[in-house]
């Protein structure tokens, strides 16, 4: 049942016969409030999605559940798993829950899996855990749960490390870790951002059939409202802390800011410039190999891995190229390649019209700069804007005085919409929205000619992710900027891109005008890519 109080909604299952029923509860932290009188209902064999903009409290709620709230966090309210309540448990009981009752999925799985433990090991190690028994007992289960989720022993041995495995793959390690005790509920944060479009169905279908055949309960949480649509029964809708609409989802996002996140989730960047065609290009690839070299056994160095297998591609003054593709496709080492990052064993890259190598001069290295998908992991965090601001400024000729220094960062601080009172902060002190655009204005800098996105967009929310998209499309049409655009949301290269270039097994196989690529690809793999696409009206369309 579903019912309005003023202009939020709430849900009113049985408190009593819900797997999982968290009541009015809210978390500070100091004198900040983080959740406020948050209140909802799960039941056996359900999806609850969760979504929201950053710092709405989606993942607050999930970590209260298993009690990982952060240091000097300060809890009321009830939350009743299978009938007890887990707020009055201690840290040694609330230990015997997580991992055995309560699985947990983490965004990263790199961060969240340990890089020195085989993934047999780290499976294992939940099932000692909880149930004690031989090393030999818990490998064996652990087997069974890596062939649940896909990861098949004849290719997937126990003895992996999580490096030698594809991002999609580590995420099915950490599913893994999660279900080999068949919990009664698993919360997944966030656990198809960083992956492809059809690695993301793969894992989405996976977590589903899981909970059908272990009679679980599911929270997924995530940004993406078209991934929630697809999959959630129920969807629940935060802002700064509380839950402001909560039902099924083909009846929800009626409330205005469920209905702007909808709209936000659609938004298609207004392009008022465009590329110049009769300009030669800014950037330009013939032909490009690059090999890595093979594993070395008994002395003797095995086939050489052809990562990237003769692309040649162009980019002209203004335009905004996207690079798409599944995991493993070749487009990072591609992306590296065209940076001069890395040396191609065949082929030639030119930028502005020279041979553009890792031997380039600094003057031709200033006219292409980067935008990485995490500005956390490229700013050293000691470091306030103005020196990450200025970082690139050493490959210019001229040398600056500290105070032509400042008022150049503080004139790229304003490009991109931030203040120049912002020069003495450190990057802690910014959301993700704002660290992106420090990003940006640290590749701005130099007055580059293109500029290299790699999955700049993916890690933020749908009203995050809008601005950005409209900045960047903004500083394109007034400084004649180029832009080359990884990612794997094919939405969002649909919206922003001029071009596209498909990738796969280092090759592209498919080119051409945006809005012709997706109205008709010829390729197969294309049309792959497409129909695995998140589309929140088709989603909604389908479960009415």
């Amino acid at each position: 049942m579903v019912c309005a109080t003023g202009s939020t909604r709430a849900w009113t299952g049985n408190a009593e016969m819900a797997l999982l029923a968290i009541e009015t509860l809210s978390v500070a932290i100091g004198d900040s409030p983080i959740l406020r009188d948050v209140s909802l209902t799960l039941e056996p064999g359900q999806v609850l999605g969760v979504v929201g903009e950053s710092g709405s409290g989606k993942s607050m709620t999930a970590l209260a559940v298993l009690g990982l709230l952060p240091r000097g966090a300060k809890a009321s309210g009830v939350i009743r798993f299978e009938g007890q309540d887990l707020t009055g448990l201690s840290e040694a009981q609330l230990c015997r829950v997580r991992g055995a009752r309560i699985g947990m999925v983490f965004q990263e799985p790199m961060t969240a899996l340990n890089p020195v433990m085989t993934i047999g090991d780290q499976v294992a190690e939940v099932v000692r855990q909880h149930r004690g028994g031989s090393r030999i007992q818990a490998l064996a289960a652990a087997r069974r749960a890596l062939d649940r989720v896909g990861l098949p022993a004849d290719r997937f041995p126990l003895n992996r490390y999580p490096h030698e495995l594809s991002g999609g793959q580590r995420q099915r390690v950490a599913i893994a870790i999660a279900i080999v005790l068949s919990p009664r509920l698993i919360i997944a944060d966030e656990p198809t951002t960083a992956l492809d479009v059809t690695t993301q169905a793969q894992i989405l279908d996976l977590l589903r059939q899981l909970v059908r055949e272990d009679d679980a309960a599911l929270i997924l949480v995530s940004h993406d409202l078209a991934v929630v649509a697809g999959i959630a029964d129920r969807v629940a809708v935060m802002k700064d802390g509380a839950i402001i609409e909560q039902g099924q989802t083909t009846a929800l996002f009626t409330h205005p800011y469920a209905r702007a996140l909808v709209a936000d989730a659609a938004r298609v960047p207004l392009r008022r410039g465009g590329p110049d065609l009769s300009a030669p290009p800014v950037l330009e690839a013939k032909a490009v190999i690059r090999e890595y070299p093979g594993p070395r056994r008994l002395l003797r160095a095995g086939p050489a891995f052809r990562a990237v297998s003769e692309v040649s591609l162009t980019i002209q003054p203004g335009e905004i190229v996207g690079l798409v593709g599944e995991s493993g496709s070749g487009k990072s080492t591609l992306l590296r390649t065209l940076l001069a990052l890395e040396t191609p064993q065949g082929g030639e890259v030119a930028l502005a019209g020279q041979p553009f190598s890792p031997a380039a001069p600094r003057a031709l290295r200033r006219r292409i700069q980067a935008v990485f998908q995490d500005p956390s992991g490229s700013f050293d965090p000691r470091w306030t804007v103005e020196r990450l601001v200025a970082e690139p400024l050493h490959l210019l000729d001229a040398r600056l005085t500290p105070a032509e220094r400042r008022a150049r960062v503080e004139n790229a601080l304003l490009q991109v919409g931030l203040p120049a009172t912002v020069t003495d902060r450190y990057p802690h002190q910014f959301s993700g929205g704002q660290r992106q655009r420090i990003a940006i204005a640290r590749a701005l800098i130099v007055e580059p000619s293109v500029i290299a996105l790699d999955e700049a967009v993916s890690a933020l929310d749908v009203t995050v992710r809008a601005e950005i998209l409209d900045l960047l499309t903004r500083l394109s049409d007034e400084l004649g900027l180029a832009y080359l655009f990884v990612s794997h949301d094919m939405g969002v290269v649909r919206g922003l891109t001029d071009r596209v270039l498909v990738m796969r097994d280092g090759k592209i196989v498919e080119e051409g005008l945006t809005a012709e690529v997706f109205a008709s690809p010829r390729h197969p793999y294309t049309a792959q890519l497409i129909a695995a696409t998140p589309s929140l009206d088709r989603a909604l369309g389908v479960r009415a």
